[in-house]
C-alpha cells in the first residue's frame, strides 16, 4: 500500500485580473498578517501626521478688572487678534463701540473691521466685522480677567477666546457674500 502524504489544505485567491492562484493557508496568514501590518503602520503614521499639524487654539493673559480701560480693552483684543494666522494682505483696525450698564456688570463693545486693500483698489468697497465684547462685573475682584466674546457680523454663533482655532475663511465668506448681494441688486 501507498503512504499518502498529508496535503495541507490549499485556499482560492482570485487576484485582479489574473488567473486563479492557489496558495497554502499558511501563505494566506502571512498575506493577512502583512497587509494588517501595513495598514497598522500607515493608520499610526497618519495619527502622527495630525498630530504634528494640528494648531493650537492661542489665547492671551487678558485684562484684569482692577486695571480695565477703554484703551486697555482695545490693545488685549489686538494682542489677541496678533496672535491668529492671517495672510498679510488682510488688515484690519479695532474701534471702540458703545458702552452698557446694567445692573450687575458694565458691557464693553468692540468692532474689528477688516479688509483687503490692493494697489488697484487702496480703500476697498467690502469689509467684514467682528464684534468683541468685553464685559466687566461688578462684584469681582480686581485680580480677576475680563469675560471676553466675539462674533462675527453675519453668524449668532459667540466664540470665546483660547476655545476655537481663527480660520480666514471666515471673513471671506463674509465678504463673498456681501459681494454677490451686491451683484444682485440692479443698477
Amino acid at each position: 500500500m501507498e503512504k499518502r502524504k498529508h496535503l495541507r489544505p490549499k485556499k482560492r485567491v482570485k487576484l485582479l485580473c489574473k488567473p486563479e492562484t492557489i496558495l497554502n493557508i499558511e501563505d494566506y496568514r502571512k498575506i493577512i498578517n502583512l497587509a494588517r501590518s501595513i495598514a497598522q503602520t500607515v493608520i499610526l503614521k497618519a495619527i502622527q501626521y495630525v498630530k504634528a499639524t494640528r494648531f493650537t487654539v492661542k489665547n492671551i493673559q487678558w485684562i484684569q478688572h482692577g486695571e480695565f480701560t477703554v484703551e486697555g480693552g482695545q490693545l488685549s483684543i489686538e494682542k489677541y487678534i496678533s496672535t491668529w494666522e492671517f495672510k498679510e494682505q488682510w488688515v484690519h483696525y479695532t474701534e471702540f463701540v458703545e458702552r452698557r450698564d446694567y445692573a450687575n456688570s458694565h458691557y464693553y463693545k468692540y468692532c474689528v473691521r477688516w479688509s483687503i486693500a490692493t494697489a488697484r483698489l487702496p480703500i476697498p468697497r467690502l469689509t467684514a466685522a467682528m464684534y468683541f465684547t468685553l464685559r466687566f462685573t461688578k462684584g469681582k475682584p480686581a485680580h480677576a480677567p475680563v469675560e471676553v466674546s466675539y462674533h462675527f457680523e453675519d453668524q449668532t454663533l459667540i466664540h470665546r477666546p483660547g476655545t476655537i482655532r481663527f480660520r480666514e475663511v471666515w471673513l471671506k465668506n463674509i465678504i463673498e457674500t456681501k459681494h454677490d448681494l451686491l451683484g444682485s441688486i440692479p443698477k
